[in-house]
């Protein structure tokens, strides 16, 4: 680990971040006690999402502090995103190898930064010793029958995504490979950007969502088992930036697009025909989005090159225990 070693008592590292936290006017009781108390709003449902990001796995080992601390909000912050919740409160579970408050330190630097542009409080949680490894479970509110879900694509439904694919995976192959890593590529896997104002945006008007972690072809596949359908996507319609296509080309970038994971974009169905209403929350949302495919009766996810051949490549997309 990085950064200037103080070892210090678990006592006190909890007091160290205690007292950089924010706070709001719905919690209760906040870090301090054996457990938070929260007021969910009147008429809302609550949104609650976990997940565990371990060193080597969901981030390589040398990995700033910081950007550690923004991924492990981000990724949570996603999973509000695909469900058109509105961010409220947090907990975070540290394991540690040592009690590094200077690594601490550079953690809550990403983290409360992320936190603090989502209006988003930290209420609870666990330090201990152990592997590196971070759990963050974040709370949201959405109105009832306003969640976006995987179970509600219908066939005849447009296929959308937002922002690029491939820019994470391919900075992971850098790494991977031991080559020079580009910065803005590197930028993506470490500080991705969790799509909330899209989701809420799209409330009301797409039918289902998904946050991209494991892949496009993987997560889409998700909703389409969800909801009994299948989708067929257009390979060149997939979007990518400026630097991916600089460091990859053909069937090598279309792989990091379709299955390479780690992107956190939202993948969407919304009503054929509807193409201007969702251009505009989306411009609402300041977030780019682009039209990939559809969704058709059947099973599945097929993918089409330019020639209308079906395209498939070599791993479909992330498994821990695959």
């Amino acid at each position: 680990m990085t950064g200037t070693h103080h070892d210090v008592a678990e006592f006190a590292l909890i007091d160290r971040i205690r007292a950089r936290v924010a706070n709001r006017g719905d919690v209760i009781l906040g870090i301090g006690d054996d457990a938070a108390l929260l007021q969910v709003p009147a008429g809302k449902h609550l949104v609650v999402a976990t997940d565990t990001l371990n060193a080597g796995v969901h981030f390589p080992h040398d990995t700033a502090p910081a950007d550690i601390g923004w991924k492990s909000l981000a990724v949570n912050l996603s999973d509000l995103a695909a469900m058109a919740a509105e961010p409220a409160w947090c907990t975070l579970s540290l394991s540690l190898p040592e009690s590094d408050t200077g690594w601490l330190d550079g953690f809550l630097d990403g983290f409360l930064a992320l936190a603090a542009q989502h209006r988003v409080a930290l209420v609870g949680g666990d330090t201990t010793r152990g592997p590196l490894s971070v759990c963050v479970t974040v709370h949201g509110f959405v109105e009832p029958g306003r969640a976006l879900l995987r179970t509600t694509a219908r066939a005849g439904d447009d296929v959308w995504v937002s922002g690029t694919l491939g820019d994470a995976a391919a900075a992971l192959d850098h790494w991977r490979l031991g080559t020079a890593h580009d910065e803005v590529l590197r930028a993506r896997l470490d500080r991705p950007t969790p799509r909330v104002a899209l989701g809420l945006a799209l409330a009301g008007t797409a039918h289902a969502c998904i946050d991209i972690s494991d892949g496009l072809m993987a997560d889409l596949g998700h909703v389409c088992r969800a909801s009994g359908v299948a989708a067929e996507l257009d390979l060149e319609a997939l979007p990518a930036s400026e630097a991916l296509r600089a460091a990859y080309e053909g069937e090598q970038r279309h792989a990091l697009q379709a299955a390479g994971g780690d992107d956190y974009e939202l993948c969407f169905t919304a009503p054929a025909g509807s193409l201007d209403d969702i251009a505009r929350l989306a411009a609402q949302a300041g977030t780019a989005v682009t039209w990939i495919g559809r969704i058709v009766a059947g099973e599945g996810v097929q993918v089409f090159d330019a020639d209308g051949q079906a395209w498939l490549p070599s791993k479909v997309g992330y498994e821990h225990f695959g």
